[in-house]
């Protein structure tokens, strides 16, 4: 507006100047005074629009900077509009991810478990394959061990009737043919082979003085190989034998052979072997008040057999062996070479576990402790001896012969630890000197 008011002004100042040309002459002084500052006024004009072109540029740019500005901040808002839309958008694909992740976990965790029970199911089938291989060996193997005792049983049968021949020929050839006829039957071949060939420790003595005849058989060569003795006088809980180390591992199969001599009504208490778990893990005992002429096996109780023993009861020397096989389950109970004793379906698959308390003459109803005069062993014991695998009929009567321990004995009398009370131990090579 101020432009415009200064142009009127201008216009108006031009219209006054036309109307007072008229009087010029006679206001010469008047006009040059006039020109002067028309000339002044122009240049206040001059200086007036360079002014006002000025201040124009100056609201130009003014009003371009204000547009610029509204322009960025036009832009602004677009960038944050698309910002906040990609910001909306990543968070939307954020979510999708998670939730594919998550999916994906599953599913990893589905085929992981799979994967785990596809393992699982080829180990068990390798190890039912195992087994089974393993099972039908061991029932080989049963039956083959079964054939070979029964063999052995049977030969020894035999052995024993083909003795009983010999000493009845012998006696019936004496007595009805006479010395000379007998000496030429033991001269032959067939005798000598007989006689070697079933290990008879039989010789004759014959006498003939006239009608006379008499025949007398040697006498049964000494036991020998049989280490040592140990004696208990007394039914006393103070007398008892302790083994240092019990069973250094599990056992499933298991030989007890020993000399036995008692005058007691009732054999006792040969061995117990208790763990922390079960004081009756191994027990070969018996009671004065209870049948006399039988003893317990007790294999982890309450699971036991009875044992015939009245023979052992007359206070000479006896042999004896317990056997027991977990993986047949069963038993055989040996006195003086003959089998005394079997049985089936005792404690199949059990084992008897190592690091136990092991006592000779005492049963145990605590480890260490807890004994019973009642079931105490009065007697003596020679040989004992420990296998942790089941002898053949054939290795129990060399050992009752005499001919030594068989291999892989476990624990002997020469292991023993400890003797508490009035036990002794007396060293002897053969079981006449054991006295």
């Amino acid at each position: 507006m101020l432009p415009v008011c200064l142009l009127l002004a201008a216009v108006c100042l031009q219209g006054s100047l036309l109307q007072e040309a008229g009087t010029r002459d006679q206001r010469k002084p008047f006009f040059e005074r006039f020109r002067r500052l028309e000339e002044q006024f122009r240049r206040f004009q001059e200086v007036t629009l360079l002014r006002l072109q000025g201040i124009a540029g100056n609201y130009n740019i003014s009003y371009n900077i204000d547009t610029r500005f509204r322009l960025l901040a036009e832009q602004y808002d677009t960038v944050a509009a698309a910002l906040n839309a990609s910001h909306a958008a990543l968070r939307e694909d954020l979510g999708s991810l998670k939730t594919w992740m998550k999916k994906l976990q599953r599913r990893t965790k589905k085929l992981a478990s799979k994967l785990s029970s596809l393992a699982e199911s080829l180990s068990e089938s390798r190890h039912t394959a195992d087994l089974t291989a393993l099972r039908a060996s061991r029932n080989t193997l049963q039956k083959e061990l079964e054939s070979l005792r029964e063999a052995s049983r049977s030969q020894g049968t035999k052995l024993e009737a083909l003795e009983q021949q010999l000493k009845n020929t012998w006696t019936i050839g004496v007595t009805q043919y006479g010395c000379s006829y007998v000496m030429f039957l033991w001269r032959g071949r067939g005798a000598r082979r007989l006689v070697h060939r079933h290990n008879a420790r039989m010789s004759s003595s014959l006498m003939c003085s006239g009608q006379a005849v008499t025949v007398a058989f040697s006498l049964p060569s000494p036991v020998c190989n049989v280490d040592s003795m140990l004696l208990f006088p007394s039914a006393s809980t103070e007398n008892f034998a302790t083994f240092g180390q019990g069973f250094q591992t599990g056992l499933h199969e298991l030989s007890v052979c020993s000399w036995v001599s008692t005058h007691a009504r009732s054999l006792g208490t040969i061995l117990s072997y208790a763990t922390e778990e079960n004081d009756n893990k191994l027990v070969l005992h018996g009671r004065n008040t209870a049948a006399l002429a039988s003893i317990h096996f007790v294999i982890g109780d309450p699971a036991f057999r009875e044992l015939p023993v009245g023979q052992l009861l007359d206070g000479g020397w006896h042999h004896m062996c317990v056997i027991w096989s977990s993986i047949q389950g069963k038993y055989w109970f040996y006195v003086d070479r003959r089998l005394a004793s079997t049985g089936s379906k005792f404690q199949e698959g059990y084992e008897i576990p190592p690091g136990g308390s092991l006592v000779l003459g005492q049963e145990q109803d605590v480890v260490g402790g807890g004994f019973d005069p009642s079931e105490a062993f009065v007697g003596r014991l020679s040989g004992f001896a420990i296998w942790n695998r089941t002898l053949m009929p054939g290795e129990v009567s060399s050992i009752a012969i005499g001919k030594g321990l068989p291999r892989g004995t476990i624990l002997r009398l020469a292991d023993v630890s400890s003797l508490n009370g009035s036990v002794q131990k007396v060293n002897c090579t053969c079981l006449e000197h054991c006295l």
